[in-house]
């Protein structure tokens, strides 16, 4: 069987001494396509909020808890080793899980500052962020990394970057989940779901993990010094993210029952 085979440049153009890669133009696209969102979402809930603000903090918080948690879970011998290229971003190296963590601090220390809702705003986020989730994934795709393990079924893809074995295209599979969650939780939105506080945060946590922790049994392993356990790094970083979105879909869905007893 032929397969497709994706060698596909990681730069889209350079200009001079810049160079403008697909991973990171996608990965901005997240950012502003959540920027118009929950500009628009956030004025008709009536929450007062500096869109401006709250994408750089969500920007700046993203990015450096995912290149943190890549360096200190994925490769930390490489990184206790050479700290400078910590601050790196550039070289590529961002994990998913930390930008999540980073994500939640900076959202956190910016309803702080502009005494705005957590969770009134966390619940909004959701939409965009599983839409952001789909571009990054697909930035992974054009970068073919993150690839999955060697199979013969008729959707796999030769990563001629990789190798020339066919792969799972991994990186496709979580950009549909992504896109998939995307649509559910815009649904629940419709529907009234954002009055039952956590719940929109608690579907997008178990959603989008839960399905990272079986996907992972196709992918590659990204963490070489953790070979011999039986669970990938990324399913054990998953599983208390499920676990947290469990607790938040439970307790909102608790209290919107409180708030319609008649329902």
């Amino acid at each position: 069987m032929t397969h497709p085979v994706w060698n596909i440049r990681p730069e889209l153009f350079s200009l001079g001494p810049l160079t403008v890669r697909w991973y990171g133009l996608l990965f901005a696209g997240a950012f502003l396509t959540g920027f118009f969102y929950t500009e628009r979402r956030t004025r008709r809930a009536g929450i007062t909020v500096n869109t401006d603000a709250l994408l750089l903090f969500l920007m700046v918080g993203t990015l450096f808890g995912a290149r943190l948690a890549h360096c200190f879970f994925y490769e930390p011998g490489y990184f206790a080793a050479h700290p400078l290229e910590i601050l790196m971003v550039w070289k590529g190296g961002l994990a998913s899980h930390g930008g999540l963590l980073g994500f939640l601090l900076s959202l956190w220390l910016f309803t702080r500052r502009e005494a705005a809702p957590f969770f009134g705003l966390l619940d909004i986020l959701t939409v965009p962020a599983a839409f952001g989730g789909a571009l990054v994934r697909l930035g992974n795709f054009f970068n073919s990394e993150i690839v999955g393990h060697p199979t013969d079924v008729p959707w796999a893809v030769v990563f001629a970057r990789v190798d020339s074995l066919p792969r799972h295209p991994v990186q496709l599979y979580e950009s549909l989940v992504c896109l998939v969650a995307c649509g559910i939780l815009y649904g629940c939105d419709r529907a009234g779901a954002s009055r039952g506080r956590g719940i929109l945060s608690g579907v997008f946590l178990v959603v989008i993990f839960s399905s990272r922790i079986f996907l992972e049994t196709v992918k590659t392993r990204q963490a070489p010094w953790a070979a011999g356990f039986p669970l990938t790094m990324g399913q054990v970083l998953s599983l208390p993210m499920v676990l947290a979105g469990l607790y938040l879909l439970v307790s909102g869905i608790r209290r919107l029952g409180a708030s319609n007893p008649s329902a």
